[in-house]
C-alpha cells in the first residue's frame, strides 16, 4: 500500500481509539464513502451517483446476483476457470429459481472465446465474468463481451479485481452494466473494502435485496417506519463497514491518480512483457516450461502464469519465497504478478531463482 493511505488509516484508526466517535460526526462518516465514489468513478469513468462502497468485490457480485429479477429458464454464462466469488452467488441464485448455470470449459487453465460464445443465447441473462483471471491472466476483450451480451439481451457483471488500477477501464465507452472491484489488488489499498459500479438504467430497474440504515437518501434520518432507498448505486450500501479501509482505499486510488492512470498501466504492462520476453532468453538454460498466459499483448495484465515440467509448483513457490520471491501456485503452474513498484532486477531474481530450482532438481 501507498505510504499516504497507511498513514490516513492509522490516523483515523488512532483517534477511534482513543476517543470514539467524539471527533466523527455525520457529516466526517458521510465524507468517507463520497471521496471514494469521487475516486472510483474517476478511474473507471462513471458517474458518482453509480458507484457504491462495498467491503469486497464479492459484496458487489452478491448484490447485484440476488438484486435481479430473472425469468424462469433463463440462464447465466461464466467459465470454470473463474475465481469462485464470480460463479459461486449464480449457483445460490439458480437453487432458489429455475436458472440454468453454464460454465465454459477452460483448456490449461485458458478460455477460449468461442467457448464462452456457443453457451450464450436469447435466454442468456447474465454473462458473469472476470476481466482478468486470476490463474491464468488471460484478460478479455471488454467489447467483446460487453457487444456478446447485449446482442442477445443479457447484462455483463464483470470482477475487475485484477484489473481496476492495472489496465484501462472505461465503463461508459465500453457499455459495461455492472463492475465490481476488491480493494487489495490492483487499487493497492487495504483487506475491507471494494467498489461496485451499476449503469444508471440498471440501476433505477434494480431493487436492493439487503436494506440497512445507510440504504436510504438520508442515512441519518433514522426512520424506521418507512424505506424509501436511495436513488443512486448507493442504495446497495446498508450497515456499517470498516471506514478506516474505505479512507484507505480511496487514498490509494488517489495515489494512483496523481501517478497517472496511463503511467500505472504502461508500466506494468511493460514488466509483464519483460518477463515473458526474460523466459524466452533463458530457453537454454532454464526448466522446460510452457506459459498459460496469453502471448498476444492485447490479452496481458499484471500475471504471466507458467508451468515447469521437471519443478513441482509447490516446491518451486516455497523456494522462491526463501529467496523473498512472492509467487502463487494456480491451476498447476506457477503465477507471477508484477505491479509499480516492481523493477527488472525483481523480475531477474525471480528467473534466477527458478533456474536454481531447476539446478538443485
Amino acid at each position: 500500500m501507498p505510504k499516504p493511505a497507511i498513514e490516513r488509516m492509522m490516523e483515523f484508526q488512532s483517534k477511534i481509539a482513543s476517543g470514539g466517535t467524539v471527533d466523527f460526526d455525520e457529516a466526517a462518516e458521510t465524507l468517507v464513502f463520497e471521496n471514494l465514489r469521487s475516486e472510483a468513478a474517476r478511474l473507471l469513468g462513471a458517474k458518482e451517483d453509480e458507484i457504491a462502497v462495498t467491503s469486497g468485490a464479492t459484496e458487489g457480485i452478491c448484490n447485484i446476483a440476488w438484486s435481479l429479477v430473472l425469468s424462469p429458464g433463463s440462464n447465466v454464462v461464466s467459465t470454470d476457470a473463474e475465481f469462485p466469488s464470480v460463479v459461486y452467488p449464480w449457483m445460490r441464485v439458480a437453487e432458489k429459481q429455475s436458472l440454468d448455470l453454464r460454465l465454459a470449459r477452460n483448456r490449461e487453465g485458458v478460455v477460449s472465446e468461442h467457448e464462452i460464445e456457443k453457451l450464450v443465447d436469447d435466454k442468456t441473462a447474465v454473462i458473469s465474468i472476470s476481466h482478468v483471471e486470476y490463474g491464468s491472466g488471460q484478460r478479455y476483450d471488454l467489447r467483446w463481451l460487453t457487444d456478446l451480451a447485449h446482442s442477445h439481451g443479457a447484462i455483463l457483471v464483470l470482477d475487475a479485481s485484477q484489473s481496476a488500477g492495472i489496465a484501462p477501464i472505461d465503463v461508459h465507452r465500453e457499455s459495461i452494466d455492472a463492475l465490481v472491484a476488491t480493494s487489495y489488488k490492483g487499487l493497492l489499498g487495504p483487506f475491507g473494502a471494494g467498489i461496485l459500479y451499476v449503469n444508471e438504467e440498471l440501476c433505477n430497474a434494480l431493487k436492493p435485496s439487503l436494506a440497512g440504515w445507510r440504504s436510504t437518501d438520508i442515512p441519518y434520518d433514522l426512520d424506521a417506519t418507512r424505506l424509501q432507498f436511495a436513488n443512486a448505486a448507493r442504495k446497495f450500501e446498508f450497515g456499517t463497514m470498516s471506514y478506516a479501509s474505505a479512507l484507505g482505499l480511496a487514498e490509494s486510488m488517489k495515489y494512483i491518480r496523481e501517478l497517472g492512470y496511463a503511467t500505472v498501466s504502461e508500466r506494468i504492462l511493460s514488466l509483464t512483457q519483460h518477463f515473458l520476453s526474460s523466459l524466452g532468453a533463458n530457453q537454454s538454460s532454464f526448466p522446460s516450461h510452457s506459459v498459460l498466459t496469453s502471448e498476444e499483448k492485447q490479452h496481458h495484465a499484471s500475471i504471466v502464469s507458467v508451468r515447469f515440467k521437471q519443478l513441482s509448483s509447490a516446491e518451486l513457490v516455497k523456494n522462491l519465497a526463501e529467496r523473498k520471491v512472492i509467487v502463487s501456485q494456480r491451476f498447476n503452474g506457477v503465477r507471477f504478478s508484477f505491479q509499480i513498484y516492481n523493477t527488472k532486477e525483481d523480475i531477474a531474481k525471480a528467473i534466477d531463482g527458478v533456474r536454481q530450482a531447476g539446478v538443485r532438481t
